[in-house]
């Protein structure tokens, strides 16, 4: 179970801010239908965190555990300086005019999460708990977390987020992760 709490936890808090959030809110705003954008962020996330937790397991099996641990450090904390830097709104791909909400937010999650760092923290979760299953439910759930009440409150929430200590907090939890894949057994 800690893979999935720490993946909900970890994808949660770098979500605020991320483009994809920015995305939730500019299609929020455009199509003002919630529940068919929440769906098609539910399912574009599920899809695309599947197949990088899928991706990260695979990798996992075809390096050696030190290999491995390496390649986590280097990863938690290029998301850590990653974290740091904000996202724009204008980072994501124009979704079609006559797409509903639906399709229109399906569609650009899916593409906009791709080598996003909720996509990336995804892989090195899976590769570091060996569980797909339960790395794909925790950053869904996180991601969830961090985009559905954006869908349903938007300005609001907008307005009163500190992002610059959001950021810095998902920061410091990337790199106390590198940290520890420092000190990690060598059997992960």
């Amino acid at each position: 179970m800690e893979a999935f709490f720490l993946s909900t936890a970890l994808v949660a808090v770098a979500e605020i801010g991320d483009k994809t959030q920015l995305l939730a809110l500019v299609l929020a705003a455009r199509y003002r239908k919630p529940v068919p954008i929440i769906l098609g962020i539910l399912i574009a996330t599920l899809a695309n965190h599947a197949l990088a937790a899928w991706i990260g397991a695979a990798v996992a099996g075809w390096v050696g555990a030190e290999t491995m641990r390496w390649i986590l450090v280097a990863t938690f904390f290029a998301m850590a300086a990653w974290c740091l830097v904000p996202d724009k709104v204008d980072d994501g791909p124009q979704t079609a005019r006559t797409a509903g909400a639906f399709l229109a937010t399906l569609v650009a999650f899916f593409i906009v999460e791709i080598g996003d760092k909720t996509q990336i923290a995804t892989v090195a979760l899976a590769a570091r708990y060996n569980s797909l299953v339960l790395v794909t439910a925790g950053t869904t759930l996180g991601m969830m977390l961090a985009n559905a009440p954006v869908v349903l409150f938007g300005d609001t929430i907008a307005k009163r987020l500190p992002l610059r200590i959001v950021r810095a907090i998902a920061a410091v939890l990337f790199a106390a992760l590198g940290i520890a894949a420092i000190f990690m057994p060598s059997g992960l």
